[in-house]
Order: C-alpha cells, then sequence, then structure tokens
C-alpha cells in the first residue's frame, strides 16, 4: 500500500460502496473484513467508542483482562498456536506501555499482532499541556518496539491503515502492528470506503541461487537443517529434504514439533550439539540460528552457510556464505524438486536414533526436571499445547519435552520476559477452546500475572497451570549464590497456590511427586476447568539445565 493510497481511500474502493460510519465502528469493520473472531482488551475512557461498536459485534469474541499486559500476552498466544493474528485494545500512554512487554516479545518472536489504542484529542497533541494518559510522543515510543505504527487522524482513513496494520502485521516478517485513533476521532463521522484486505506476495526465487544452494547440499557429507518460528508452516517440505539430505533437523524453541521429536531425524538443541562438530552444511530456515552464534561452541572450521529467510535483513545480521530471500515453503519445495536427480543417500536413521538415545539418557540426570516433564507428556495429549516460561523447569523443555506438532511449543523467545507464561497461555487457549493447554512456571513469574485467573474463570479458559514452587526468582537466586554466596532480594514469599486458585473459583491441586503430577493434570483435563498445580522444587546449583543449554567445548 502507498502512502498515496492512505492519503485517498477512493483509489482502493469505488464511492458508491462507502457508508457512513464512525471511526470506532469503521476499526470494526476492519476487524470483521480480517476473519477476526476474538479481541483482548481492557476499555478506558479514550476507547469507549471502539468497545461499544465491539460489543454490538456478534462475531467477535471479546476477552476483558485485569491487566493490559495481559491483554498484549493472550493477543500473542493466541497467533503463535493458531498462525492467526491476534488482536487487542489498551488505552494509551500507561495502558500502551504496560502492553509493551508483549508488544516486543511479538518483534522478537515474529509473531504478528495487531494493537488498536487511542490518543489524548487531536488538539492537545503534542503541546505538554498534561491531559489524561499523554505521552511526549506515544507513536514515535510505540515504533521502537513495534514493526509498524499509525495514528488515524483522518476518520475516512481508518479502513485503509487498518488493512495496512494487518498487511504489516502478517506479510514478509510477521510481527506487531499499532493503531491509535485519538479520542475524538474515533466518534467521528465519515463516508468509509470498504475494507481492501490483501497480503504481500512472496518475494520472488533467485533460481540461480537456489540452484547453487542445492549443488551445495547435494555436495554435503554431514549436512544440519537448522530451523525457528519462520519455517513453522513448512513441515512437510523441510522433512521431505531432510530426508532426502538424511540430514538431522534442529529446533531451538520457535521451531519446536515442525519435526515430530519422535521422527530419527528430529533433534533438540541438547541433540543436535552432539552433531555439530562434524557438520559441513548448515542451511538455517526461517531462524535466527542463535545455536550457531551464541551457544554452541566447537564451530566447524570448513563450514559452509546457507540462510533461507523471507527477511533480508536476517542475511545482513548473519553474513551466510549463501542467502535465499524467500517463503520458507515455496523455497524448500523448490530445493526438494532440484535434489530429486541427486543420488539417493543411505539412511542415517539407525545412527541418529542412537545419538537420541544416548543424549536423552544423560538428559535423564537433570532430575527432577526430566522426571516432571515426562509425567507432563505423559497426560498431555498429543494435540495439547506446552506454554514455557522464563525457570527451571520452562528452560528444561526446551529439550526435555517432546514436541510433535509445530506451534505447539509457546515460546517468548530470546527476550526472556519473566511472567509471559500464563497470561500468554490464556490467550493459547482462547484460540483452541477443544486442546489441552499446559503452561508450567515458577512461583516468581507466576505471580506477575496471577490475577489473571480471575479473566480464566470468567471467560472459561480452562488452561492448567502448573506452578513450580521455589520460593525464590530460582535463577536469579542460583546465579546470586554461586557468584557472591548470597542471595539480594530474590527469596519470595508465597500464597498458598492451592487456596489462592479456590479463591477465584478455579480448581486448586498439589503434587509432590512426578506420579502424582501426572494424575493431577488428568484430574485437570478431566474437571475442565482453570486449574493451578502446586510442586514443590527445592532449588539447586548443582543440578541446571544450563549445560545442556550452553554446553562446554569438547576440544
Amino acid at each position: 500500500m502507498t502512502s498515496e493510497t492512505l492519503d485517498n481511500p477512493t483509489t482502493c474502493t469505488k464511492p458508491e460502496t462507502r457508508k457512513t460510519r464512525t471511526a470506532g465502528q469503521a476499526v470494526i469493520d476492519g476487524l470483521r473484513a480480517h476473519g477476526v473472531n476474538t479481541v483482548f482488551g481492557i476499555p478506558g475512557v479514550q476507547s469507549y467508542e471502539l468497545f461499544n461498536a465491539l460489543r454490538e459485534e456478534d462475531s467477535i469474541e471479546l476477552i476483558g483482562a485485569r491487566h493490559e499486559q495481559a491483554c498484549a500476552y493472550m493477543a500473542l498466544g493466541y497467533a503463535q498456536s493458531t498462525g492467526k493474528t491476534g488482536v487487542f485494545s489498551v488505552v494509551p500512554g500507561p495502558g500502551i506501555l504496560n502492553a509493551g512487554a508483549g508488544i516486543l516479545t511479538a518483534l522478537s518472536t515474529s509473531t504478528p499482532i495487531v494493537c488498536l489504542t487511542s490518543e489524548i484529542p487531536t488538539d492537545y497533541m503534542g503541546r505538554g499541556m498534561g491531559h489524561l494518559h499523554e505521552m511526549p510522543d506515544q507513536l514515535a515510543t510505540i515504533k521502537s518496539f513495534a514493526k509498524w505504527a499509525e495514528n488515524v487522524l483522518d476518520p475516512a482513513l481508518v479502513p485503509s491503515i487498518v488493512d495496512e496494520a494487518f498487511r504489516q502485521a502478517g506479510s514478509g516478517r510477521p510481527g506487531p502492528a499499532v493503531v491509535a485513533v485519538p479520542w475524538d476521532v474515533l466518534t467521528q463521522q465519515a463516508a468509509m470506503p470498504e475494507n481492501q484486505p490483501w497480503q504481500a506476495p512472496a518475494p520472488r526465487l533467485n533460481q540461480h541461487v537456489l540452484r547453487e544452494a542445492a549443488d551445495i547440499l547435494a555436495a554435503a557429507k554431514n549436512p544440519m537443517i537448522m530451523v525457528g518460528s519462520g519455517a513453522r508452516h513448512a513441515g512437510p517440505e523441510i522433512q521431505a529434504l531432510a530426508e532426502q539430505l538424511q540430514a538431522p533437523v534442529v529446533s531451538f524453541r520457535g521451531g519446536r514439533g515442525i519435526i515430530p521429536d519422535s521422527h530419527p531425524l528430529g533433534f533438540t538443541c541438547a541433540a543436535g550439539f552432539e552433531l555439530w562438530s562434524e557438520t559441513d552444511v548448515l542451511l538455517g530456515i526461517g531462524s535466527r540460528q542463535e545455536l550457531m552464534w551464541f551457544r554452541w561452541p566447537d564451530k566447524p572450521g570448513n563450514l559452509i552457510h546457507i540462510n533461507l529467510d523471507i527477511d533480508p535483513t536476517q542475511h545482513d545480521r548473519l553474513q551466510p556464505h549463501l542467502d535465499i530471500t524467500a517463503d520458507a515453503k515455496e523455497a524448500t519445495a523448490e530445493l526438494v524438486n532440484a535434489l530429486e536427480t541427486a543420488p539417493a543417500r543411505e539412511s542415517r536413521h539407525e545412527e541418529f536414533t542412537a545419538v537420541k538415545a544416548a543424549k536423552q539418557t544423560e538428559i535423564a540426570g537433570l532430575a527432577p526436571h526430566t522426571d516432571y516433564l515426562s509425567a507432563i507428556r505423559e497426560a498431555l495429549p498429543r494435540d495439547g499445547f506446552f506454554v514455557e516460561e522464563v525457570s527451571q523447569i520452562g528452560f528444561s523443555s526446551f529439550f526435555a519435552i517432546d514436541m510433535f506438532e509445530p506451534r505447539h511449543f509457546i515460546t517468548c523467545g530470546y527476550q526472556g520476559n519473566l511472567g509471559f507464561g500464563f497470561p500468554t497461555a490464556l490467550g493459547v487457549q482462547a484460540g483452541n477452546r477443544d486442546k489441552v493447554v499446559i503452561s508450567v512456571t515458577g512461583d516468581g513469574g507466576f505471580m506477575y500475572g496471577a490475577q489473571e485467573l480471575a479473566t480464566a474463570v470468567q471467560y472459561g479458559l480452562n488452561v492448567i497451570t502448573i506452578v513450580f514452587n521455589n520460593a525464590a526468582f530460582g535463577n536469579v537466586k542460583a546465579d546470586q549464590l554461586r557468584i557472591y554466596g548470597q542471595e539480594s532480594a530474590s527469596g519470595l514469599h508465597n500464597p498458598n497456590f492451592v487456596t489462592f486458585a479456590e479463591s477465584f473459583g478455579a480448581l486448586g491441586l498439589n503434587a509432590q511427586t512426578p506420579a502424582e503430577l501426572k494424575r493431577t493434570i488428568e484430574q485437570a483435563i478431566e474437571a475442565q476447568r482453570p486449574t493451578v498445580i502446586e510442586v514443590p522444587m527445592p532449588l539447586s546449583l548443582e543440578n541446571t539445565p544450563w549445560k545442556f543449554l550452553m554446553p562446554a567445548s569438547r576440544k
């Protein structure tokens, strides 16, 4: 969409199709046109018109929260788990800042969300007169951590700007888009053009580069494929390519489940490291390849790096030997076709299965974390969702719980923002009402958004939250004790989480062992109620997941 289109809506819509609406009503028309069926939000005086129009829209479920941060996180979880664009609405100023952690997380995890907010009345914008919720420059602030943001100062431009927000959120590298309609503009009427939903076409494939990549892969002896969230929609093509190459497919967080962990070629970050030093060609698909750059030592000296990503700026960051700017699904399918004439490779399934089994035996020593994760996996249906959290159990889940489908391991990515897990899980449940959703968290992280138990009960969001309680910000306390020999502001005084949950009308349970945890999860699934399961988890300084997340050099 060009700036001319935004300035002149008639370039996309014939005048006779217009109808007079308030700007607030036009925003909701735009949501309907883009297939939105759920909005998370908290109303305020600056957004009354928007929420009134939303109340009158039968096709959209409105889920109210108790904190703006939760609204953004719920939209994040909804979008990551469904592949659709998540939508939420909060007031301007402190409201949008409270939601900032979720917006930033959407940027870092390449998750499409649209935030609908407001602004102070246009007559007061930029004057610093202390109007309610005024910021010195809200738009500039939002643009510093969103993919795209825009103010709507003319009500007639609402349809085209809402269209652009959804295009920006969902095309190319997905991310957060923000639309701010000032308080006074929301109630203004105008003749509105119809919405024109559209998606930007995928980049055109460079066939010469594709052929060069295929030749390099065909000649590789020990190729490795590293996948991230940008490859979630390309699972069948990636598996076909991996089978052709007999290459391990390694995922860290966002790529979990693209190739099932039950498949011989599906590798976690812990198991993948076992094959790293012998790798001669690395193909990254829709991934930042954090393992290669930050976490894994022993980088092979003659490694050839090919990067496939829809975002060309990613090539500038990673500086691969060969870059392919393309959609992961389309380009991987082309690579499969290009390699059809290459000699068939001998199966390495038996070899890889043995490598994975040996690593699994090693990981089993990370008890009780692995025992609890095994209990969760046994109780969680194969198509259930697992939401990680910044905690010892969450970090362990990156490699110690099997995933079988993409979008079923929900993550905050590199932001590592404590407290995201529980409210994000509520958004996952809102988008997948008939599926089981489990959120694992520490006591510290859970209390960031524990008030949203009220939201869960009110809207029937039957998330099963497992609180591993060590009465501390465990990771911080462990580091402080290792480095300084004493803690500082990391010990916590907690409520009885079972009683706490029951006070909201949720189900509160307690589990002392992995076997008890499995039984309580099954009880919670049967109950079909929001549930909190408290599990005592003593803090250990020696038994840590970091030896698998940041392995030591073997040279």
